[in-house]
């Protein structure tokens, strides 16, 4: 995670001194404007704007990619090469030409077979790099202009509006209901209200930081201004390409044991070839030039030089069977990983839940009820507590909920491949999605005014005509509603809805209260109204993204083989927990955030690491560490993501898995394995397959070994008992 207090890791000039170490979010606009040497209403002059991008340079990602050639002379760094290689060299000048020649192509072959599964690991970095904005809109010396992205600097003023690209990290010094898109940062799809005043808060997550703007992020709704504290590879987005590119792709299980079994064989095959051509010397059994071909052709022999096509064509023959369940196997040694891993880390959203904002449960003055259909499913209805179904409509503040959460929201469904697709907020798509269920309708509110929701109030209001009359329909926080409600002398039992309020708050779900109050029929604007007159509270939603349906038993199945299902999220820790509860993550599972995790060091971490099941409020460097505190404590870790977020820690995992439909371009560049369905099941299908694979390589190896052993036997019992050699190395390749 990149350094918010300071403005870069090097200094950028006394121009743009930082000032006292503090933290960003706790800024004042004053301190900001001193700090950054920088005028809130003019921006930078030209000059000074020249100068800090001289010093500083452009506002753009770089990506350093690998030598071709350089990933190419790696694959020769193999035990079992380095002497098929020097096996090559020596028939040749003994004029052996056809021998040098098949070994040198079984080199090679491998050689390239290597290569080209490496080659794609570069792509990551070039995507990342792609997601910086290329025009902004800032302003420098009074005047709006529209500037190519990589001149921005630090200290630049930069207007966000509705569609905006976020150009650089910045502190915000004016936010107009200005919401933001973080999910490339954070992992989460809702989309962040933001606002300008400081938060006095010591430590906060990133996706707490709402005074805050980053880099590659996108702006949704309403406007602000910001300054730019950091740029280019300083940014939340360049730290995260950064530990991209410094993670190496982790040795698998498989090639680390085949690389060991290599290096033996290859110790003891040299031991004997020695003491075999010390014994022909001294016994003249051939003449030297026939005593060498005899040595290497033992040394050809004994090597199990089949093993890596045979290991690969059961690799191969695995990675059908996988794409045959949706999983896509980039790398071979991947398939047998899979089988080897013993914890599983994935995110939330959308892996282990559907990634669809539900309205679960509604409370109403009298009842509770629950809401069936899972996701945006279009099937469900209202059930009472004894699980029977319930006539709505004959219910006046049921009626009254299901239609203000209809009309209230701009949300919308399409359905695309079977699937319905929301476009808009996720919480307006819940309550939708509830109308929509219950009605089996679109909503097609008759609007006369809106206001739409602002943090200041904490509520949306939207006046329109139904059933002949005039009515102001509200939804919004529960405690804002009855607050609203009892400045207008209204009685309201607070401690019922308080107590009903908070069950549903420690499930993990959001709630969201609707009401309805009169409007005289000459009435046509909100402000012309007092909002909490005449308000009747008609119940309140409860709303969380339900988990998966099959999922729960899929983890259940995993920590029956022995793999721990681990959940990293960006979400709020009491959201994950509730549904790391509800999946079985494990028998009592305990809970960790970013903030917390950054005051262990690296050592506590390791030791205490195993004792969380859930690690909520994380950042891409948190991942990373996550990930590698795993492997120190000797486990074979799988990585699951989809966002730019989880591209290090599934670079760092000894699997990474990214989603086929969800996931970014960076995520599955980084990832060795994708499901092309965004499947948690799929996952537990590829991992039995990857133990089926580790089965039939062990079968393979049992084969090939006294196979080769018998071959290299043949040319030693040759030379002890003084007979003609019966075969040549291009015969036993």
């Amino acid at each position: 995670m990149a350094e918010q207090p300071k403005v870069s890791s090097t200094p950028i000039s006394e121009t743009t001194d930082p000032g006292p170490e503090q933290p960003l979010w706790q800024r004042s606009t004053a301190q900001l404007q001193a700090d950054y040497h920088t005028d809130t209403a003019t921006g930078l002059s030209p000059a000074v704007a020249k100068k800090r991008l001289a010093e500083n340079g452009p506002n753009e990602l770089t990506a350093k990619p690998q030598s071709n050639l350089l990933r190419f002379l790696k694959q020769f760094n193999n035990s079992i090469i380095y002497i098929l290689a020097a096996a090559a060299i020596m028939t040749f000048l003994m004029h052996h030409y056809s021998d040098s020649i098949v070994i040198g192509l079984v080199i090679v072959a491998n050689a390239f077979i290597g290569f080209f599964q490496e080659r794609s690991a570069d792509n990551a970095l070039a995507r990342i790099k792609a997601l910086l904005v290329s025009e902004a809109v800032v302003i420098r010396d009074g005047q709006k202009l529209t500037l190519p992205s990589r001149e921005v600097v630090v200290g630049d003023i930069v207007q966000l509006e509705a569609g905006d690209t976020v150009p650089a990290d910045l502190r915000l010094i004016d936010a107009d209901n200005l919401k933001i898109q973080e999910s490339a940062l954070t992992g989460e799809t809702d989309s962040v209200l933001k606002e300008e005043d400081p938060i006095a808060a010591a430590d906060l997550p990133l996706a707490e930081r709402r005074n805050q703007a980053f880099a590659s992020t996108a702006v949704t709704n309403g406007s602000g201004r910001g300054i730019v504290t950091v740029t280019g590879t300083q940014t939340e987005i360049g730290t995260t390409q950064q530990h991209v590119a410094k993670v190496k792709a982790q040795t698998t299980p498989l090639m680390q044991n085949l690389n060991r079994l290599g290096l033996g064989l290859s110790v003891a095959i040299l031991i004997v070839a020695v003491l075999l051509f010390i014994l022909g010397m001294i016994t003249h059994v051939y003449s030297l030039p026939t005593l060498l071909i005899a040595v290497i052709t033992m040394v050809v022999g004994s090597m199990p030089e089949g093993l890596p096509a045979s290991t690969s064509v059961v690799l191969a023959m695995g990675t059908q069977q996988m794409t045959k369940q949706n999983v896509i196997v980039k790398t071979l040694p991947a398939v047998e990983t899979l089988g080897a891993v013993d914890i599983i880390n994935t995110d939330k959203t959308g892996t282990l839940t559907k990634n669809e904002m539900t309205v679960t449960d509604v409370l109403t003055p009298n009842a509770t009820y629950t809401v069936t259909g899972v996701g945006y499913d279009a099937a469900g209805e209202l059930e009472d507590q004894s699980g029977q179904a319930v006539a709505w409509q004959e219910d006046s503040d049921l009626e009254w909920l299901v239609q203000i959460a209809g009309q209230t929201s701009d949300a919308e469904f399409h359905e695309e491949d079977g699937q319905w697709v929301l476009t808009g907020e996720p919480t307006d798509g819940a309550l939708t999605s509830l109308y929509h269920k219950l009605t089996q309708q679109d909503p097609a509110p008759h609007e006369i005014d809106s206001q739409p929701f602002d943090s200041a109030v904490r509520y949306s209001a939207r006046l329109v005509d139904h059933k002949g009359k005039r009515w102001l329909l509200v939804k919004g926080a529960p405690q804002t509603l009855i607050r609203l409600m009892q400045e207008q002398g209204q009685t309201v039992d607070t401690a019922a809805w308080q107590k009903r309020l908070s069950q549903l708050t420690r499930q993990g779900k959001r709630v969201v209260a609707l009401g309805y109050q009169p409007v005289a029929a000459d009435v046509d604007d909100i402000d012309q109204l007092v909002v909490g007159q005449d308000l009747h509270l008609t119940g309140m939603t409860g709303i969380i993204d339900p988990p998966r349906p099959g999922v729960a038993d899929d983890v259940r199945q995993l920590r029956y083989a022995g793999i721990k299902v681990k959940m990293i999220t960006g979400d709020d820790p009491e959201t994950a927990a509730a549904i790391a509860e509800q999946l079985n993550l494990a028998e009592r599972a305990k809970a960790i955030t970013g903030p917390e995790l950054n005051q262990l060091s690296d050592d506590e971490l390791v030791k205490t690491i195993d004792q969380y099941t859930v690690f909520a409020r994380t950042t891409p460097a948190d991942k990373l560490r996550i990930v590698r505190a795993q492997q120190k404590r000797g486990h074979i870790v799988s990585m699951t993501g989809d966002g730019v977020n989880d591209a290090p820690a599934l670079k760092q995992a000894n699997i990474g898995v990214a989603m086929g439909i969800r996931g970014t371009d960076v995520a599955k560049d980084s990832a060795d394995m994708v499901l092309a369905d965004d499947d948690f099941t799929s996952l537990l299908g590829a991992v039995r397959e990857g133990r089926h694979v580790f089965d039939n390589i062990r079968k393979t190896i049992r084969f090939l070994l006294p196979t080769s052993f018998a071959e290299g036997l043949i040319v030693v019992l040759s030379i002890l008992m003084d007979q003609t050699l019966p075969l040549f190395p291009t015969q036993l390749l």
